[in-house]
């Protein structure tokens, strides 16, 4: 199924590289709207759910795995922020997108991750989220959705989508990948890592890393199912974190559903996941772009599709594969800014309006969550 648009026509370290939103009823920023450092202020879309959204981060330990990137650590560690419908109250600060350190590593490595990206120019650490930092929870059991970001980013860059749906209801868990994000911060150093870790990804990235990467993101997720002790859970996730939300389905019985945002399905020698090759029986949304849409992609989506079982396929019209992040919105407002080229702005989320772009993913993502795993 296509749902058209319009308007509109048709991983990384420093030297180690990876491979707002404004509802029709909020006023797009200017150029001119400016934060301290003089740089525009980019601003992330308010949510659209009755509730307010509170949000608390956690370190969480594996001890039975090392890390996969830097051994020396000794044991996989992961960042997580929780959010969930919480207290109303104006005591509680809005949670930055980014915090200072966090930006001020990402500002050196943005053009990297994403070459479209402007080198100067922009403070990512003065964006806040529409999430308020101590909000307590509301009280009572709410079904939990875990969201894992695409290779080379961090779980920061998919806040507006988490945020959104944890406004009508659900508990959201976005999920760092160190070492293949960006950027994580940490609470402290420890012996074999900096208090912040930068992907050690690069852009020539080989069959043997992806496979890595898929593996690892797999283990993490099912390692915060077992930490935080969830059941029937749904799981989300884009590029990388798709096809790891994918997988993670076909291999743990504790996810009821799962929506995979524009991730492969096969490695990249061409061997078909176990779930492109299995099916599954349990619902799968297999989200796309025209404007990633590829050989690669349609044979293993196709693959999956081929086997009987709850999965469906949409396609999003003038858009590209970052729509499904926050880039949705931040990206045109870098390029009315003057910061981002026009091809540089569809490369990344196509050229459709954000004012129809955001709403739409949202639409598709919360409708889906609500058929098979309601509030």
């Amino acid at each position: 199924m296509t749902i058209p648009f319009t308007p509109g026509r048709r991983s990384f370290a420093k030297g180690a590289l990876a491979g707002a939103l404004f509802l029709a009823t909020a006023a797009p920023a200017s150029a001119s709207a400016t934060g301290r450092s003089g740089a525009p202020l980019l601003r992330l879309p308010a949510p659209t759910g009755p509730y307010s959204v509170g949000a608390r981060v956690l370190h969480l330990v594996d001890r039975t795995r090392n890390d996969p990137w830097q051994p020396e650590i000794g044991v996989r560690e992961l960042m997580v922020t929780i959010l969930r419908p919480a207290v109303p109250g104006p005591g509680f600060p809005r949670v930055p997108q980014l915090t200072p350190g966090a930006a001020g590593e990402f500002a050196s490595l943005a053009h990297l991750v994403r070459p479209h990206l402007p080198a100067t120019g922009v403070d990512w650490a003065a964006t806040l989220t529409h999430a308020r930092a101590g909000a307590p929870p509301l009280p009572g059991r709410r079904p939990v959705l875990l969201y894992s970001p695409g290779g080379g980013d961090a779980r920061t860059m998919g806040s507006s989508l988490a945020i959104d749906l944890a406004s009508c209801g659900w508990t959201v868990v976005t999920v760092d990948h160190p070492g293949d994000a960006s950027e994580v911060e940490f609470p402290d150093e420890r012996p074999g890592r900096n208090r912040i870790r930068t992907t050690v990804l690069r852009p020539d990235m080989d069959a043997a890393t992806f496979r890595t990467v898929i593996d690892t993101r797999v283990a993490d997720l099912r390692f915060v199912l077992d930490t935080l002790g969830l059941d029937r859970v749904g799981v989300y996730g884009h590029s990388a974190g798709g096809t790891a939300a994918a997988q993670a389905l076909h291999e743990d019985r504790r996810i009821s559903a799962a929506v995979n945002l524009e991730g492969y399905l096969d490695q990249m020698d061409g061997e078909l996941l176990p779930v492109a090759r299995q099916g599954t029986d349990r619902p799968l949304l297999l989200a796309g772009t025209d404007g990633f849409r590829n050989a690669r992609l349609d044979r293993s989506w196709a693959a999956l599709l081929a086997h009987t079982g709850p999965v469906t396929r949409r396609q999003l019209d003038d858009t590209a594969h970052w729509v499904f992040t926050d880039y949705a919105a931040l990206v045109p407002q870098l390029h009315k800014a003057g910061l981002m080229t026009a091809a540089g702005r569809a490369a990344m989320v196509g050229r459709a309006d954000p004012r129809v772009t955001v709403p739409a993913v949202r639409d598709l993502v919360r409708s889906f969550f609500a058929r098979h795993l309601p509030v």
